[in-house]
Formats: structure tokens, C-alpha cells, sequence
């Protein structure tokens, strides 16, 4: 615990919480008040009354810190400073439980990342990414494990990945794919990240042909490196993932011919997949369209069909979908493109187009709390509507969970 400055009050009037001093006691406090009025103030020591916490506590308490303060605790001391950097913090967090979602977001027309808080009540802007004009100009595919956020793209030299680690605020490049891809499905599952699908150049340069991948990797930060794991029944592309029931699911899609309408998971405590025939035949997704938009709350699967904008949510037991209601954004704006749609704690999470504004120059958020056994429609709670002043065609946006 860091120490005070003794405080000197003057209580010469002989009065302390409303009662007066004994005169004895009145005239030694002003001795001793003029003795030390030409001495330097002095550190007080409560060492003798309060022990200093042990590490293992203080971790505990700092691990409670927002993360948007995190930064504030380097300033502090250098042992705060090395939790941060470390990421002991962030480990102890998932230890005892205490995680809070946070959104990392890349917007069309800017030049670099924004994250925001739990609330939307803070954003701070990421260090710049530090790659070539071809990346920054071209389609990017995000994805975040842990604390770190990948982003996948094309630089001058091919497929690359850059890796944001939140611990140190810094963008580092690599590592690459075991099969770099692009086009791919992607979930999260704690401090892992899964990938499959997608497609790659092989040949490289302009007579590289082009093939569909049914590969799958799996990301661990703690290493920073990738495992090869089985592959899928089927190849497809522009495809989305999701992390449930403890099953990594790739949904959709198409392959080299046709659009595909199944789906498949991957048991991970069995190493196999498993298909699951015309998935999507209730909400089928047009070539024309972005991959189906999906998102996992409470280990319940809801999509939103971006012709309709309307939300549904899937039905293990019959392999059937569920209407829900309108979503209060223009999911048919770009078919689907630019519209983020993720799981945010125990909330849906949606930025897009507003439904009941006619400007086109801002972004809605909104989040909700549905009740996939209720016939009422979804509560939908406004976040922001233009205040953030970000353009409302979305690029890239990842929850990060830590």
C-alpha cells in the first residue's frame, strides 16, 4: 500500500467531533502543534497496524480493475506495471471467473482500430497497424483469442497475419496459418480461436489457382502458434463459425459448385465432425449474400436473414429455426455486408444501418437479452446512435472476452 502524508489539522479551538477537549489535553496538543511547526512533515508508518498485502491478494484485487484502466496501473509502480505487461493479470481473471467483453472494432474509411468498453461509455484508439498499403487498403477477416485480436489479410508478398496482444498494446506480425486462407469461418472458446474453411492461391502470383479448403486449425496464444486438426466433411467458403454446447460448428457457405445448406461441429473430446444435413434449409443464404450472420448467447444459436432482418433462433431438437421478431437494423442494407452480429456476454450484440433513422452517415448498437422460448418479441436497448461517429458500414469488429 502506498503511504500517506500526516495530515495536520487544527483543532486549537479544543474541539474534536463536537466535544471539547480536557484543558490538560487542549494545552499539550498546541505544545506539541508549535514544537513541530518548524519540523519537515514526515511519512506516517502504519506498517504497525495494517500489514502490507500479500501478492496472490493484491492480484485478486487488481484483477477487478476494468480493463480500460489497466493502463492507469503501469504508472503506478513497477511491479503493477509488470502484471499488466505480463499478462498475470488477464490469467488470474480467467482463473477466478471475472471476465467482461469488449468490443474491437474497424470501421470503413478508417485507418486504424477503436475499442470500447462493456458500455459504450469509453473508446480508446489502437497503435496503428503497421503493414503494408495492400493490407491496409484490401478485405480483412478478425478473429480473437485470449487477448489477442488477428487480423488476416493480403500484403504485397501474400496472405498475412498481424496479432494485437491487449497486455502489451502492440501489433506484432505472424503467426501465419498452417494453411493460409481467406474467406474462412472462425469462433472463439476462451483463451482459443478456431478456424476452417476458406480458400487459398496455390501457385501464388496471378496464374495461382484458386481451391476450397475443408482444413482446420486451432490458435493458442499462450504459444502463439497453430495445430492442424481434423478436417471437415465438407470444403466450403464464406462460411461462419460458432462455439456450442462445448462443439466448434462451421455453418453454410459455398464450395467450389453450389451453395451448401448443411452444417457440421467438431467434437474436440472425440477429435471427429459431425454433419448435419440442410441446416439452413429454413434460412438459406444467396451467393450474392455475406456468410450467414451468427451469433451464440446462453449456448442458444440465433442467426439473422439478412432479406428480411429478421431474427431466429435455432432448434437443436428438430434441426428447425424459430422466429423471433425484426432486428433494429438494416441487415438487407448490402445484403448482410457491414453488419456486425455477435454474442456480447449474455447479450446479442448488433451494429448496422438504423431501421428508424433515415441517415446513412452513423452507426446504430444495439444490444438484447432474448428469450428463445417466448412469444414476445425481443427487448432491444439502444446503445449508440451516431455519437460514436463512426461510419456505419462495418469492416471488422470482434468481442474479446478477458
Amino acid at each position: 500500500m502506498s503511504k500517506g502524508k500526516e495530515s495536520e489539522t487544527d483543532e486549537s479551538d479544543g474541539e474534536k467531533d463536537g466535544e471539547a477537549y480536557p484543558p490538560d489535553h487542549q494545552n499539550s496538543l498546541e505544545l506539541r502543534l508549535a514544537s513541530s511547526s518548524s519540523e519537515k512533515p514526515q511519512d506516517a508508518d502504519y506498517s504497525t497496524y495494517i500489514p502490507s498485502l500479500s501478492y496472490e491478494l493484491e492480484g485478486l484485487i487488481l484483477s477487478r480493475f476494468p480493463k480500460s484502466d489497466y493502463w492507469k496501473l503501469s504508472f503506478v509502480n513497477k511491479r503493477f506495471a509488470s502484471l499488466v505487461k505480463t499478462g498475470e493479470l488477464f490469467k488470474i481473471r480467467r482463473t477466478i471467473g471475472f471476465n467482461e467483453p469488449s468490443v474491437l472494432m474497424l470501421a470503413s474509411g478508417e485507418n486504424c482500430w477503436w475499442g470500447f468498453d462493456q458500455g459504450f461509455s469509453s473508446r480508446r484508439r489502437l497503435p496503428v497497424l503497421p503493414s503494408d498499403i495492400c493490407f491496409a487498403s484490401g478485405d480483412k477477416e478478425s478473429l480473437c483469442a485470449g487477448t489477442h485480436l488477428l487480423v488476416s489479410g493480403r500484403e504485397i508478398e501474400g496472405l498475412m497475419i498481424w496479432r494485437y496482444e491487449l497486455s502489451m498494446n502492440k501489433w506484432y506480425k505472424g503467426p501465419s496459418m498452417i494453411y493460409p486462407r481467406c474467406l474462412f469461418a472462425s469462433a472463439t472458446c476462451g483463451n482459443s480461436a478456431y478456424v476452417a474453411g476458406g480458400i487459398a492461391v496455390i501457385g501464388g502470383g496471378m496464374s495461382g489457382t484458386q481451391i476450397v479448403h475443408n482444413t482446420v486449425e486451432k490458435y493458442d496464444p499462450e504459444t502463439r502458434s497453430w495445430t492442424p486438426l481434423p478436417r471437415m466433411y465438407r470444403p466450403r467458403k464464406l462460411c461462419s463459425g460458432c462455439y456450442m454446447d462445448d462443439r466448434f460448428y462451421v455453418i453454410g457457405g459455398r464450395n467450389a459448385n453450389e451453395e451448401l445448406t448443411c452444417g457440421e461441429f467438431f467434437d474436440e473430446e472425440k477429435n471427429e465432425w459431425t454433419l448435419i444435413p440442410e441446416m439452413l434449409k429454413d434460412n438459406p443464404v444467396l451467393s450474392c449474400h455475406s456468410p450467414p450472420l451468427i451469433a451464440v448467447v446462453n449456448n442458444e444459436l440465433y442467426s439473422i436473414e439478412a432479406c428480411s432482418n429478421q431474427l431466429k433462433v435455432y432448434l437443436k431438437g428438430s434441426n428447425s429455426w424459430k422466429r423471433l421478431g425484426l432486428v433494429p437494423v438494416r441487415a438487407d442494407y448490402n445484403r448482410g455486408w457491414g453488419v456486425a452480429f455477435k454474442s456480447f456476454g449474455d447479450k446479442l450484440f448488433v451494429i448496422g444501418a438504423s431501421t428508424v433513422s433515415s441517415s446513412r452517415s452513423s452507426m446504430a448498437i444495439y444490444t438484447c437479452s432474448p428469450d428463445p422460448r417466448s412469444d414476445r418479441l425481443p427487448e432491444w436497448e439502444l446503445l449508440d446512435n451516431g455519437r460514436i461517429q463512426l461510419s456505419h458500414f462495418i469492416m471488422n469488429c470482434c468481442v474479446m472476452v478477458a
